[in-house]
């Protein structure tokens, strides 16, 4: 491969240039702060910056996001310490889910048969209460089926069924997945 060549082609971060020096020298250096373990104030600020967040969300410290205006996150979603949202393309995740510490949402790829390493971004989206666990990795274009987890240190580069539990790098079914209702 030609690195040397390596260019974005028809890609797009999706805002204007002063939208994304913004955000790389303030709205994440806040996002992912220690030193502001304000839970609010990272929502408010993800929202500014054109994340679609519903309510009772919450972002624990160090969390990063790549681009916030790729971002789209449902109710009562928890996103836990130092989590990666690497968002070239959409992430979407639903309400009820829960993406552990640690855990890299990677979202592009390249051409390894490209002479110059072509960039292949692709959307990442998890569906209604699935657990992603701690230090997982899920790559582009991956969909999590509703109620999946994927166990701690899972890895996969491919969609998971629905109510499904996977472990293992490359992640594989190992049960399923059956939830008790034990509200009063």
């Amino acid at each position: 491969m030609r690195l040397d060549n390596y260019n974005l082609g028809t890609y797009t971060p999706g805002a204007p240039y002063w939208k994304q020096l913004l955000w790389y020298f303030i709205g994440s250096p806040l996002v992912e702060s220690y030193w502001l373990p304000l839970n609010n104030f990272k929502v408010s600020l993800l929202r500014s910056f054109g994340a679609k967040i519903g309510q009772g969300v919450r972002i624990k410290n160090g969390v990063r996001v790549k681009f916030p205006w790729r971002l789209t996150v449902g109710n009562h979603v928890w996103i836990g310490e130092d989590a990666w949202i690497d968002n070239l393309a959409d992430v979407t995740i639903e309400s009820h889910a829960c993406i552990s510490q640690g855990v890299y949402l990677c979202t592009g790829n390249h051409d390894w048969n490209h002479p110059d390493f072509k960039l292949i971004p692709a959307p990442i989206y998890i569906q209604e209460s699935s657990w992603i666990a701690a230090k997982s990795i899920i790559g582009p274009g991956v969909t999590i089926g509703r109620g999946a987890v994927l166990t701690l240190g899972g890895v996969t580069g491919r969609s998971l069924e629905p109510m499904t539990v996977y472990a293992g790098n490359p992640a594989e079914p190992i049960k399923k997945r059956k939830i008790t209702d034990i509200r009063m």
